[in-house]
């Protein structure tokens, strides 16, 4: 009887050893989008502005391309081409992307003369989204003038940079 007992309990342990485990699998999947990408289709362009021979100012340019003056500077009647930064925004449709924009000034030059162009802005600011697969992101800053600022036409030798990610 003992031993009829003991093979009981043994064999008990083993078949409540093949209850205490299980298995499952699953499959693996990935989607891969299209890349984003981000070109220029119009250049920042300031226009036209006047200059105080004794006071600094500035010209503000939003992204929806309207200019204000402040300080020293005014804005004269022939405006000039006057232009926020457009960019087409293109990738996967209905993703949003993080904007990147310039957090250092960007020099504008007139041979040795400099001007320095800094606070740049959005629309849209801070993330965009992708309907239709694009979209249109126009930046525009602020352009500082010193009081006496040498007439001339300013440009940059180095282009301001505009970093777009999905999120």
């Amino acid at each position: 009887m003992k031993k009829i007992l003991a093979i009981s309990l043994v064999l008990f342990a083993f078949t409540a050893a093949t209850f205490a485990q299980a298995s499952a699998t699953s499959s693996a999947a990935a989607t891969i989008v299209g890349p984003i990408g981000i070109a220029i289709t119009t250049p920042m362009n300031f226009g036209n502005a006047a200059v105080s021979a004794t006071v600094p100012g500035t010209v503000v340019l939003t992204p929806a391309g309207t200019r204000s003056a402040t300080g020293g500077v005014t804005l004269p009647a022939i405006t000039g081409t006057v232009a926020a930064a457009l960019f087409n925004v293109t990738g996967a449709d209905g993703y949003t992307y993080a904007i990147t924009l310039p957090s250092t000034p960007t020099t504008i030059s007139f041979g040795a003369i400099n001007m320095t162009v800094d606070t740049f802005t959005s629309t849209p600011s801070g993330t965009g989204s992708l309907a239709g697969g694009s979209q249109v992101l126009s930046v525009g800053a602020t352009l500082n003038v010193a009081a006496a600022q040498a007439a001339g036409t300013y440009t940059s030798a180095t282009p301001f940079t505009v970093t777009v990610n999905y999120n």
